[in-house]
């Protein structure tokens, strides 16, 4: 199993980026996938994660009203939209996947981490 995430890169603040996570090795259309990030000499937090449409989609509050989650299943692959991006949200980005609820994500550990992928946001 493999999560290859792609689309870091270095952008002014109020810039938006799109990163992506393909998903190789199995089908994760019933799994939870999600985001996850890093910054310089700090813990890596979560961002955000989804499983189905229909289910509520946890954000981390310093990403809320600016980031947004989908998936493509058909793809294997999840995406984050990074829209109005502050130099706060640099970090390394790691997509990640999980077995059970977004909530899964949200409080514990993914089974399933991708290599990161480095966002700077300049002021």
């Amino acid at each position: 199993v493999q999560l290859q995430a792609f689309g870091g890169g270095l952008v002014q603040a109020g810039g938006s980026l799109r990163l992506s996570c393909a998903a190789s090795g199995r089908s994760f259309s019933g799994d939870t996938m999600g985001w996850f990030r890093q910054a310089p000499g700090k813990e890596r937090d979560f961002v955000a994660a989804i499983r189905w449409s229909f289910e509520s989609t946890p954000y981390a509050d310093s990403v809320k009203g600016r980031f947004t989650i989908s998936r493509d299943n058909a793809k294997n692959t999840v995406y984050l939209q990074m829209n109005n991006l502050k130099p706060e949200d640099t970090a390394v980005h790691y997509c990640a996947a999980a077995r059970g609820s977004p909530q899964t994500m949200l409080y514990g550990t993914p089974d399933y981490w991708g290599q990161g992928t480095l966002v700077t946001v300049s002021s």
